[in-house]
C-alpha cells in the first residue's frame, strides 16, 4: 500500500504543475488521467489489493485524486477557452489610427535669441561665441576696468576658488575682447550666450542669465550709427508704434555711455509695478567703444572708432511675452513652456 501511496503523490504533484494553453494539450490530460485508461482507472484499480481493514482508509484518498484529476480538468479546460480570447485581445490592431505624439517646441529663450540674432544679421552682423569659463584679463582687465572696481567684487562675480584669475563671464564681453584681438577690421559682430552673477534669485533676477551683445568697428563709425542700428532693432522686435527714448549713463568700457528705454508693453506706458509706475522698461546699455578697450585689444584708437550694446534676452522675452517671473524660463516647467508651441 505504500508504494501505491508513493504514485499517488507524484501523480498529484504532476496534476498541481500541468498547464493547457490549447485545446490539444487538454485532450492530452484528460486522456492521461481521465481517460478509460487513464491513470485514475489504473489506481482505482488496485483497490481490490488493499487489505480489507484498510479499504475504507484507502478509498477516501482514492476519491480524492479522482476529485483532484477532475477539478484540474475543469480549470485547465476554462484556461484554454479564455486563451484565444486573450492573445486576440494581446495582438494590435494595425488598422487603428495611432496615438498622437506632442510636438516639442523652442524654448521662449530661444525664440528670442534666434529673432533677435535675426535682425541683427539684417545688417550685416555675424554671430560671435566664446568660453563661459574666463581669465580675468578677457572679462575685466581689457574692459578698462580697474582693479578696485565694484563689477570685480566677489558678490557679484562667481570666482573659480582654485584659481582666482578665473570665473564665470559676467558678460558676453569677453567675446568682444577675443573678436577685437584677432585684428579682422572692419569688424561687425553679435554675441549671444549665457552669463553668470551673484545676485539673489527672484521674480526680477537669477544667477545665471542670458545676453547679446554687438559690436562694430571701423573708421568714422558715430554714436548716429549706433542709434539707427538700435532704432531698427526696436522697431522690428516690438513693433513700430513703441517709443524709445535714450538716457545718459556711465559704463568703463563705452565713451559717450547711454541706456535705452521703451515704452511698457504691459501697461502701454500707463505704469504697472513692471515698469516701476514709470511708464518706461530699461532694455540696454550702449555706447562707443572706449579708446582704452580699442587698445588692449591693438586696434589703432586714432584710426578705427566703434559702438558696441547689450541687452539681457530675458528682459525682451518678458517684455514679449508678458512674463513677470524671470524664474519661469529657468524651472522646465512644460505647462509654461507648451504655451510658446508655434510661437514666432
Amino acid at each position: 500500500m505504500e508504494q501505491i501511496l508513493q504514485q499517488i503523490a507524484i501523480y498529484q504533484a504532476d496534476i498541481a504543475a500541468a498547464q493547457a494553453t490549447d485545446a490539444n494539450a487538454l485532450e492530452e490530460f484528460r486522456i492521461k488521467y481521465l481517460g478509460t485508461k487513464g491513470i485514475v482507472k489504473v489506481v482505482m484499480g488496485q483497490m481490490k489489493d488493499v487489505p480489507n481493514e484498510q479499504k475504507r482508509e484507502f478509498g477516501q484518498i482514492l476519491n480524492a485524486f479522482k476529485e483532484l484529476a477532475e477539478q484540474k480538468y475543469d480549470d485547465l479546460k476554462l484556461q484554454a477557452q479564455a486563451a484565444p480570447a486573450q492573445a486576440q485581445a494581446n495582438t494590435p490592431d494595425f488598422s487603428l489610427p495611432g496615438h498622437p505624439l506632442h510636438m516639442g517646441s523652442l524654448h521662449p529663450l530661444t525664440i528670442i535669441r534666434n529673432k533677435m540674432v535675426d535682425i541683427f544679421k539684417r545688417l550685416g552682423f555675424a554671430v560671435a561665441e566664446g568660453p563661459e569659463i574666463e581669465d580675468d584679463w578677457h572679462n575685466f582687465g581689457a574692459l578698462n576696468l580697474p582693479p578696485n572696481h565694484p563689477a570685480r567684487d566677489m558678490q557679484d562675480t562667481f570666482y573659480i576658488s582654485q584659481n582666482p584669475d578665473w570665473l564665470l563671464r559676467t558678460h558676453t564681453s569677453n567675446v568682444q575682447i577675443r573678436e577685437m584681438m584677432k585684428g579682422k577690421l572692419p569688424l561687425r559682430v553679435v554675441m549671444p550666450g549665457r552669463v553668470y552673477r551673484n545676485e539673489t534669485i527672484s521674480a526680477r533676477a537669477h544667477c545665471f542669465f542670458h545676453q547679446i551683445e554687438g559690436l562694430a568697428i571701423a573708421e568714422n563709425i558715430s554714436f548716429a550709427d549706433l542709434k539707427q542700428t538700435l532704432y531698427f532693432y526696436v522697431r522690428e522686435m516690438f513693433g513700430q508704434d513703441v517709443k524709445i527714448r535714450f538716457r545718459p549713463s556711465y559704463f568703463p568700457f563705452t565713451e559717450p555711455s547711454a541706456e535705452m528705454d521703451i515704452s511698457c508693453l504691459i501697461c502701454g506706458g500707463k505704469g504697472c509695478n513692471v515698469c516701476k509706475h514709470s511708464g518706461w522698461v530699461e532694455i540696454l546699455g550702449c555706447g562707443m567703444v572706449h579708446p582704452n578697450v580699442l587698445t588692449n585689444c591693438g586696434i589703432d584708437a586714432n584710426k578705427y572708432t566703434g559702438f558696441a550694446f547689450g541687452m539681457g534676452i530675458e528682459r525682451v522675452a518678458m517684455l514679449k511675452y508678458q512674463v513677470k517671473d524671470l524664474r519661469l524660463f529657468s524651472e522646465n516647467d512644460v505647462r509654461f513652456l507648451r504655451q510658446f508651441a508655434g510661437a514666432v
